[in-house]
C-alpha cells in the first residue's frame, strides 16, 4: 500500500478556534458592580474602582497572580547560623500584589475615611481587583477587620490604627510603630476544637505590667504569618480572653512565635498559612477579661463580608473567563455563544453572578451604615451577612465548576488559570465559620438578638407586591421561622438568602434577570444543575448585560 506524501513539510501544528488571551480587560466592567456602587452611597468612587479594574485586568497582573501561586511561599524557621527567625519568604509578585491592593485602600484604609460610603468603595474595588489573586486578600482582609475589634482596648487602637489604616505597604519584621504600615493577622482555631474556640487550650498568664501578659500554646491555622501583629485568643483567669500579639517586640526583639509547619492546602496557594506556636510569647489584652469572643467578633463580622465579596469574585471572574471562551470557540458549526445550550449555561450563571454582587453591595452598605450609628442597618448587617456568607460561599465551587467545564478540556488544563479559580472557591465556605456554623449563627441571631429579624422583613417588605412568586416566598420564610429547628437551620437559611436576593434583583436589576431568578430560585421552574432556565427566560437580555457583546 502507497500513502500519499503531499502535504509533507507541511506545518502540523497550526493554531485555530482558540481563543485570544482574556487580557487586557477592565475588571470592573459589570453592571451590577457599578449599579452596586452608586446605590449604596458609593458614587464618589467609581473612577477609582474602574482604574482598579483596569490594573486587575491588565495582562501584568494577571501574570503576577499566576506566578504568587506557582512560586509559592516558604518557611525559614532558621538563618544560616542557626538562629530562630520563623521568616516566610514570598515571590516579589506576591509583594507587587500587596502593595496595590494596599495603596488602593482595600486593606484598612475605609476606618480613616469620614466619607460617606467609604466601605462600600473598599468592597467594590475588592470585587475588582479580586480578579488577580485570592490569597493575598487574606492578610488585607485581616487588617481591615481588625481595626474594630482593635478599639475595645483604645490605647492599643491610638497606638497602631493609624499604621493598620495607612496605604503603605512595608514587608519585613520590625518594631511596628517604626514602619509607615501594618499588617494584622488572626489566631483564633487549635487542633482540638476548629470553630469551638471555647475549647482553646492556649493560656495567657499576666506579667507584673497591667495589660500584658505570656501565652502559651499552640494555633492550628494562622494565615500570613509575616504581618506585624496578630489578635489571637487564649484561655485567661476570667476566661477566653482577645489579646494583641506582634512579631517584633517595642525594644526590637523577635516575640516568642514559632511557626511548626505551612499548612498543605488545597488551594490558597500564595498565601501562607500557618501553625505558630507560643511559649512565653508577649501580649497584649485587648478588650476585657473573659470577652474573647465577643470582641473578636467584630473582626470575623467584617471578615465574613469579604468572604461573601471574594466569593462573588470568584463567580464573576469565571463567568467572564468562561464567556470570553464561548465568544471565541466554534464547534459544530456555530460559535458556543450563539448555540442554544451554552447561551442558558452562561445565562444561569450570570443571574447566581449578579445575585451575588448585588447582595455583597447591599452588605458593604449596611456595614458602612453600621458603623455610623444606623441601629436598623446594624440589626440587619448582623442578619443578612451570616446569611450571605453561608449562601454565596456555598454556590461558589458548583459554580466555578460549571464556568471551567465551558472551557471543555482547555478549562481542565492548569494554564487555563480555572483549576486555581475552581480549588479556590470550597475554602471561602470554610473560612470564618463552616456552612453549619453560620446556619446555627443566624438561628442564634434569630433568638438571642432583638430586632435581627424584624430588620430582615423591613428589608423584604420593600419590594412587597412586585412578584406575587416573592411574596409567596417571604409568607413561607416566616412560616419557617415559627417551626425552625436546628437541624433545619440549613434549609432555613438558603431561603432566607434566595427570598433577599430576589427582593434585591425585584427592586434595582432589570426585569428579565428579576423574574429569570423568581422563576427558577423561588418558583421552581428549574433543574438541577445551571443551564435548566426555562424557556420563557430573556436570555439574550440576561447575557447582553452580563457579557455584553453576548446577548
Amino acid at each position: 500500500m502507497v500513502f500519499s506524501l503531499a502535504h509533507e513539510g507541511s506545518a502540523t501544528h497550526d493554531v485555530t478556534n482558540q481563543p485570544p488571551p482574556l487580557a487586557p480587560y477592565d475588571a470592573s466592567e459589570d453592571a451590577a458592580l457599578l449599579e452596586g456602587l452608586r446605590r449604596e452611597g458609593a458614587g464618589w468612587a467609581e473612577e477609582d474602582v474602574r482604574r482598579i479594574g483596569r490594573i486587575a485586568g491588565s495582562a501584568e497582573a494577571q501574570e503576577r497572580a499566576d506566578l504568587a501561586n506557582r512560586h509559592e511561599p516558604e518557611l525559614r524557621t532558621h538563618d544560616r547560623y542557626g538562629h530562630r527567625v520563623d521568616e516566610v519568604e514570598f515571590h516579589p509578585s506576591w509583594h507587587h500584589l500587596m502593595r496595590t491592593a494596599v495603596a488602593e485602600g482595600l486593606a484598612g484604609a475605609p476606618w480613616a475615611d469620614d466619607r460617606s460610603g467609604a466601605h462600600v468603595a473598599r468592597t467594590a474595588g475588592g470585587l475588582a481587583w479580586g480578579h488577580t489573586d485570592a490569597g493575598h486578600g487574606c492578610p488585607t482582609s485581616m487588617t481591615y477587620a481588625a481595626v474594630p475589634a482593635l478599639r475595645h482596648q483604645p490605647d492599643l487602637a491610638k497606638l497602631y490604627e493609624p499604621l493598620l489604616t495607612a496605604r503603605e505597604y512595608e514587608p519585613g519584621l520590625r518594631v511596628p510603630t517604626e514602619k509607615r504600615g501594618l499588617l494584622a493577622g488572626m489566631g483564633m482555631t487549635e487542633k482540638q476544637g476548629g470553630s469551638d474556640v471555647r475549647t482553646n487550650t492556649t493560656v495567657a498568664a499576666p506579667t507584673s505590667e497591667p495589660g500584658v501578659y505570656t501565652l502559651r500554646g499552640h494555633k492550628w491555622f494562622t494565615s500570613a504569618p509575616m504581618c506585624d501583629v496578630f489578635l489571637v485568643l487564649a484561655q485567661a483567669s476570667e476566661g477566653l480572653s482577645c489579646f494583641l500579639v506582634p512579631r517584633v517586640l517595642p525594644d526590637g526583639s523577635r516575640n516568642t512565635f514559632r511557626i511548626q509547619r505551612l499548612k498543605d492546602k488545597l488551594g490558597n496557594r500564595s498565601n501562607a498559612s500557618s501553625e505558630p506556636e507560643f511559649d512565653g510569647t508577649v501580649a497584649w489584652l485587648v478588650g476585657p477579661e473573659g470577652r474573647g469572643v465577643k470582641t473578636i467578633i467584630d473582626m470575623v463580622n467584617c471578615t465574613r463580608l469579604d468572604c461573601v465579596m471574594m466569593s462573588a469574585t470568584l463567580m464573576r471572574k469565571t463567568l467572564v473567563e468562561a464567556g470570553h471562551h464561548a465568544r471565541h470557540r466554534r464547534a459544530f458549526g456555530a460559535r458556543l455563544v450563539d448555540q442554544p445550550l451554552m447561551r442558558n449555561v452562561l445565562a444561569d450563571l450570570a443571574l447566581e453572578s449578579e445575585a451575588a454582587t448585588t447582595l455583597t453591595l447591599r452588605l458593604a452598605g449596611a456595614a458602612d451604615r453600621a458603623v455610623r450609628g444606623d441601629a436598623g442597618e446594624q440589626a440587619f448587617r448582623r442578619i443578612a451577612t451570616a446569611v450571605g456568607k453561608y449562601w454565596v460561599t456555598k454556590r461558589g465551587p458548583a459554580f466555578t465548576a460549571e464556568a471551567l467545564e465551558c472551557l471543555g478540556g482547555n478549562g481542565y488544563v492548569e494554564d487555563s488559570g480555572m483549576p486555581r479559580h475552581y480549588r479556590e472557591a470550597p475554602l471561602l465556605s470554610i473560612w470564618e465559620g463552616s456552612g453549619n456554623v453560620n446556619a446555627l449563627d443566624v438561628l442564634r441571631a434569630l433568638t438571642r438578638e432583638a430586632g435581627t429579624a424584624e430588620a430582615l422583613f423591613g428589608e423584604l417588605a420593600l419590594a412587597q407586591g412586585a412578584d406575587a412568586r416573592l411574596d409567596a416566598s417571604v409568607n413561607r420564610l416566616k412560616g419557617l421561622l415559627r417551626d425552625g429547628s436546628e437541624a433545619g437551620a440549613r434549609r432555613l437559611v438558603e431561603h432566607m438568602a434566595l427570598t433577599l436576593q430576589a427582593s434585591l434583583l425585584v427592586r434595582h436589576a432589570p426585569p428579565a434577570i428579576a423574574d429569570a431568578f423568581c422563576a427558577t430560585r423561588l418558583g421552581g421552574d428549574w433543574g438541577h444543575a445551571f443551564g435548566t432556565l426555562p424557556d420563557a427566560a430573556d436570555v439574550g437580555a440576561i447575557l447582553g448585560r452580563a457579557l455584553p457583546g453576548t446577548g
